[in-house]
């Protein structure tokens, strides 16, 4: 063979390789036909994405048989603050986003009801009939931006705190961080000093004592190293003094541009079941750095229920201000709240 030959044969190959190359690639491009980026506050190792958001995700990417994709950005990495979520997914910045409607004060009032004080002792329970109160309510007014895939609450909320609390009078002054507007006029009720943070910013602020407690359930406190910052955690027997909501959001355009078969991989892996799900879960995941706080010889305060009625009666003034603030609106607060209980009680 001459040297011309074996250029020529070489170039040959090369080409060869290289298509072949490129056919993969555009294979792969072809059966991976959407790539969804799903943005949250939280490190990827805590327990929601690791335990719910990724699982899900998992599942969509194997039931589409790759066709999605869904890329996860933990911990704010696309940028911006956990408040400005909401606004990423509504502008199409990001596809899905993980968050609390309680970030954005006012936007999301109905969501509202199951964060009130006392309501809630199961979050799988509160989690269906929170979805289920959605249908009936909130998906043509509170969430018409958004298309949701998720809602639901997390477990009992608990109050970790430098000094000891049991008794309302030892909130007085206590600068507390809470999540929500719900939860700051609970706690600013009940003589507390409350600091809107959200979930991220807990560490820095304890450690530099910027507040001196904050308002968290168990699940999310190994994730932030809590019980090594404070060394006390009060619970409430039976209904927990708060808890949150939250929503995994879609971009409605995002969703209504996907194919049919598509669309149906992502409608089968949400909805009721999964919020059920997710709340279960999540709830599931406070049993885990409870009992770590309890090895590290921590002071778990579980208050018995004479001293947790004196906490409900206290409280029942922000019960009512909610109702008659929403009555106020329009949006028939006494009716919501009822309704609420009523779809609790029934699952």
């Amino acid at each position: 063979m001459t040297s011309l030959h074996k250029k020529l044969s070489k170039l040959a190959l090369a080409a060869a390789v290289s298509a072949i190359g490129l056919a993969g690639a555009t294979s792969t491009t072809f059966a991976q036909e959407v790539t969804l980026r799903l943005h949250q506050f939280l490190p990827a190792q805590a327990n929601v994405p690791k335990n719910i958001l990724d699982p899900w995700a998992d599942k969509i990417e194997q039931e589409s048989g790759g066709r999605i994709k869904i890329e996860r950005y933990p911990a704010m990495q696309l940028g911006g603050k956990p408040p400005e979520l909401m606004d990423q997914v509504i502008d199409g910045v990001v596809d899905i986003v993980w968050t609390l409607p309680g970030y954005t004060p006012g936007r999301f009032p109905r969501t509202e009801v199951f964060e009130l004080p006392f309501t809630m002792n199961d979050a799988e329970t509160t989690s269906r009939a929170y979805w289920k109160l959605a249908e009936e309510t909130m998906m043509d007014q509170d969430f018409a931006p958004i298309k949701p895939l998720g809602l639901w609450v997390h477990g009992p909320g608990v109050i970790h705190s430098s000094q000891p609390i049991d008794e309302l009078s030892d909130l007085n002054g206590v600068k507390l961080r809470a999540p929500t507007r719900v939860t700051n006029k609970l706690f600013s009720n009940l003589g507390a000093t409350p600091i809107g943070l959200p979930v991220p910013a807990i560490p820095e602020a304890l450690s530099k004592g910027v507040v001196d407690a904050t308002v968290i359930p168990w699940e999310v406190v190994g994730a932030l190293k809590v019980s090594e910052l404070v060394k006390n955690h009060t619970e409430f027997p039976e209904e927990a003094i708060y808890t949150s909501t939250f929503v995994l959001a879609m971009n409605k355009e995002k969703y209504e541009s996907l194919p049919d078969d598509l669309k149906a991989v992502i409608d089968s892996n949400s909805g009721l079941e999964f919020s059920a799900f997710a709340g279960k879960k999540m709830q599931e995941d406070d049993a885990g750095p409870r009992q770590a706080a309890i090895d590290m010889g921590n002071n778990i305060i579980e208050l018995t229920p004479e001293q947790a009625a004196k906490w409900k009666e206290a409280a029942q003034g922000t019960i009512d201000a909610w109702i008659a603030e929403m009555d106020e609106k329009g949006l028939d607060g006494a009716g919501l709240f009822k309704r609420a209980q009523e779809l609790t009680a029934s699952n």
